[in-house]
């Protein structure tokens, strides 16, 4: 938890209500969500029970599987599920788009938009997790066949899976982690994993969310007295009235995640957000498309050289997900001013048609004066980045104390234009207020691995075989 996070919890806690910890949204919220709330039976892996899903807040379908341990009666849950989500996923794969790649040289194409996905919490993605692997292997026909839609699910809920753990990626989200990156509340996060809680404390305060505590579980899981006192009998007995016991201890989940989405939509969208949603159409386009073609379900679980191929590209995601966050919100930004990887300050001298003819050619080396009275940790030679001009890179010269604070000597390069006189507003004037760090959104290329066949055995490449003697 950081230290603005810890001091948000602290004042919610105060104060009776969650307070804000972003001025802006960070994700994407789709215009025509598919909101999921899956229900499993206790003690049985991957047993789905019920299901409440639909793009319509008043229109939810519920599908129910009266005895949860019998496989046919799971096998037509899924078929079910199947019905309401392939037609959903697979509806965007129309209409595309050309996009430049290759700096202009050729064009790919990419869907218009992609499907979004809403479940509770995280363990709902860990449940899709586990149906996906246990349905995107099944055949359609031989011993135990499964109606077609299955295995198509099972490789779509698969690639939706492995989306939600990509940093920054909107195609499958959680609505407490989703809440909980905008608000913090005033019981610990443990506690707001808790979805009716974490809803009642951002919507009314701290006494609705004690009033909460005791509602329905949002799933997967049940409560262990309900399972006892209600669910039991009625699957024992296979009762008729099973559905409608369901669906009343389901539709509070159901209207709040409605809620919640209503609240994520009364935020101010963040610059970035929509730049990685173009990234999710990517990787939804190419997924459509290898579906569309035939493709084999994804492997049980990756060879060596894939796993840390997409350790690699997880950990990239992080770190320009967290500098996309930073440059977007002041709030967020705040919280690396604190740890010394930025600093605030209004520039007092500015020498914006400096040239630097020490090299071969003569080059544009703006110099400016920042004063601030903020601690600069930043030794000469750091190159910086100011959230207002991200083409912009500003190298340490000095750091100088002066009267209450400091002053940071700064040379400029880049995003002034190609010619020797800068352009009209790229060099920051006397008196504007700058925030300045360490952080940086650019491009940061991919890791070097070798192929399958050239790692040892261990790694999945060929055996060690011995010469005969």
């Amino acid at each position: 938890m950081s230290t603005l996070t810890a001091l948000a919890r602290a004042q919610a806690v105060a104060t009776g209500r969650a307070q804000p910890i972003a001025t802006v949204r960070h994700l994407h919220v789709h215009h025509e969500p598919l909101v999921l709330v899956p229900f499993a039976m206790a003690g049985e892996a991957n047993a789905p029970l019920a299901a409440m899903i639909g793009t319509d807040p008043a229109k939810p379908r519920l599908l129910v599987v009266r005895q949860p341990r019998n496989r046919d009666d799971r096998f037509a849950f899924f078929a079910e599920l199947a019905e309401e989500l392939l037609p959903y996923l697979e509806s965007f794969a129309t209409e595309s788009e050309e996009v430049p790649i290759d700096r202009g040289k050729d064009v790919r194409l990419r869907y218009l938009d992609a499907p979004q996905l809403w479940v509770p919490n995280p363990a709902g993605v860990d449940f899709l997790r586990l149906l996906g692997r246990s349905t995107r292997f099944r055949t359609v026909d031989g011993e135990y066949p499964v109606p077609a839609g299955v295995p198509r699910l099972g490789r779509w809920l698969t690639f939706l899976t492995g989306a939600a753990e990509m940093p920054g990626s909107a195609l499958l989200l959680t609505a407490v982690q989703a809440l909980g990156l905008h608000w913090a509340t005033g019981q610990s996060g443990t506690e707001d994993a808790q979805f009716g809680t974490q809803l009642a404390w951002i919507e009314s305060g701290a006494a609705a969310a004690r009033a909460a505590e005791n509602g329905p579980a949002a799933g997967p899981a049940t409560d262990p007295e309900f399972d006892n006192r209600v669910l039991a009998p009625l699957i024992e007995r296979s009762a008729p009235e099973l559905p409608d016991v369901l669906h009343e201890l389901i539709l509070p989940t159901w209207d709040g995640m409605w809620r919640a989405l209503g609240l994520l939509r009364g935020l101010p969208v963040g610059d970035r957000v929509s730049s990685r949603w173009d990234s999710d159409r990517d990787a939804y386009t190419a997924f459509a498309d290898y579906i569309a073609e035939g493709g084999a379900p994804q492997p049980r679980r990756d060879s060596a050289v894939a796993a840390a191929a997409r350790l690699a590209r997880l950990e990239n995601a992080a770190a320009r997900y967290a500098v996309q966050r930073a440059f977007d919100d002041p709030l967020v930004l705040a919280e690396h001013r604190l740890t010394g990887a930025a600093f605030a300050g209004v520039v007092t001298l500015a020498n914006p048609n400096r040239i630097d003819d020490s090299g071969k050619r003569k080059a544009l080396r703006p110099r400016i004066m920042v004063h601030t009275t903020e601690p600069v940790r930043m030794e000469p030679g750091t190159s910086l980045t100011s959230p207002a001009r991200t083409a912009q890179k500003a190298r340490v010269i000095s750091v100088t104390p002066a009267g209450d604070g400091v002053d940071v000597l700064l040379e400029l390069s880049g995003g002034m234009g190609r010619k020797l006189v800068a352009e009209p507003g790229s060099v920051p004037e006397v008196g504007e207020r700058l925030v300045l760090t360490t952080l940086n959104e650019g491009f940061r290329p991919g890791g070097s691995f070798p192929d399958p066949a050239d790692t040892p055995w261990t790694h999945g490449g060929p055996p060690v075989t011995e010469a005969p003697v």
